[in-house]
């Protein structure tokens, strides 16, 4: 795998969303923890984690329409840039918990991620070509995620043994997650500008044109097919950013609950980079057989999963403390299979999206900035919803509506995958072997 020039870009890119999702991944898996240690402290505070998340992904869902428009304008570097720095100013909001606070800076937050991932989207398109999409998408989704590991990792051994993360605790993560994601917003500074020879049409469109573009690609059948995998992926990314994590801590049959809010975070991080970095190395050999292989995989690992974690964490988990028995022998939850569940929830996620910036960076390559918004918006506003109904609906009721989503999305995809192989065959000229044995009996 030589280094050229795009490659060197796209592992830029991928170490600077590295460096600021080490901060926001971590922050948002034990955010309704931390939440639910600060109301403990202080009565007056009465936000609540689930909502906050809710309302960024309901900004982010609604900004998408008009990021490919502001995209158009500032590029794809400083669309990241901006994005870059809403997400510092959230993460430093926690040093000051005030109720009013907390869903302000959801709300600028929620914009500053449809910007960050728009202009990701189509920055790593512009740096691609179809030979090496999927290599560059599993390079950047390996990297990004190991973002999982190192904060869950501090978080692990600084939450060790705690049963409420008191104040200082949260000072110095806080502001430990500051300084990272501020540190990632300066490498994000460093990356070069698409040149000219890189940039595409869409680029090169008004804002109002790019509106247009999302509206009418929105209405495609390829693209409403895709939607349906798009809102499985919010779902599960809720899920286990925000839900799973904080059930585990919420399980008080566990020996040190707390302390698995940081090791499932870590887990799933494992996961992820496995999926990222084999997609990635062997991306130019597994595109031979499709892409719909390594979907029909990730919903095989994720459906396991559900039913493990439907075993082994109670279904009031997502409301707090519980001393609840669970359905494994004795009623009490195995830390081991909690651990596995995590590293599979991070492993066909891994499948899913590495798969969906593959198809949607080959198939709408000259219009990547709408492709991705798209994206984004279905997936962001699925994300939304999960949060909403987690404060309200037991786990296992959010069980069955994942695996309902995780089959209807696997799916619809491999119908758009399917559609895609039959056209690129389509246009391939046809050799019928008699032909050959003629021109042999004629020479």
């Amino acid at each position: 795998m030589a280094l050229d020039r795009p490659l060197i870009n796209v592992m830029l890119l991928g170490l600077a969303y590295m460096l600021v999702f080490t901060s926001f991944q971590t922050q948002g898996n034990m955010q309704q923890v931390v939440i639910d240690s600060i109301q403990k402290e202080d009565p007056s505070f009465t936000g609540s984690g689930y909502i906050s998340l809710a309302v960024i992904y309901a900004v982010f869902a609604t900004m998408n329409w008009f990021t490919p428009s502001i995209l158009a304008y500032l590029g794809p570097k400083l669309t990241m840039i901006i994005g870059a720095i809403t997400y510092s100013i959230f993460i430093a909001s926690f040093l000051w918990p005030q109720t009013w606070l907390l869903y302000l800076v959801s709300v600028i937050v929620g914009a500053g991620a449809a910007l960050i991932w728009t202009g990701q989207g189509n920055y790593l398109t512009l740096m691609s070509d179809k030979t090496t999409m999927s290599r560059n998408s599993g390079i950047f989704w390996a990297m990004l995620q190991t973002s999982m590991v190192f904060g869950n990792l501090f978080v692990y051994f600084k939450f060790r043994g705690e049963k409420t993360i008191d104040q200082q605790t949260r000072l110095v993560v806080f502001s430990a997650l500051t300084v990272v994601s501020v540190i990632g917003l300066l490498v994000l500074m460093l990356l070069p500008k698409p040149s000219a020879d890189n940039g595409r049409e869409d680029q090169k469109s008004s804002p109002r044109a790019e509106l247009i573009k999302s509206v009418k690609l929105f209405q495609t059948k390829e693209m409403l097919l895709l939607s349906v995998t798009f809102l499985y992926t919010g779902l599960e990314l809720s899920f286990f950013s925000g839900v799973y994590s904080a059930c585990l801590s919420f399980t008080l049959r566990f020996a040190d609950s707390k302390m698995l809010v940081g090791l499932s975070g870590i887990f799933i991080g494992c996961g992820e980079i496995l999926g990222g970095a084999v997609f990635g190395i062997f991306g130019s050999k597994t595109i031979k057989f499709g892409r719909d292989p390594i979907v029909l995989l990730g919903f095989l690992v994720h459906i396991v999963c559900f039913f493990l974690i439907f075993m082994n964490v109670p279904s009031v988990a997502p409301f707090g403390d519980t001393y609840d028995p669970v359905y494994f022998s004795g009623g009490e939850p195995n830390a081991v299979v909690a651990m596995l569940c995590s590293f599979l929830l991070g492993l066909g996620d891994a499948c899913f999206n590495t798969q969906i910036y593959s198809i949607l960076g080959s198939v709408y390559s000259d219009n990547s900035g709408p492709a991705f918004a798209l994206f984004k918006f279905t997936q962001s506003l699925s994300a939304a919803c999960c949060f909403f109904y987690a404060s309200v609906l037991e786990l296992h009721y959010q069980l069955i509506i994942l695996v309902i989503f995780c089959a209807a999305g696997t799916l619809t995809f491999c119908m758009v995958e399917w559609d895609a192989y039959r056209k690129e065959n389509a246009k391939k000229p046809v050799t019928h072997a008699y032909e050959d044995d003629d021109d042999k009996n004629y020479s």
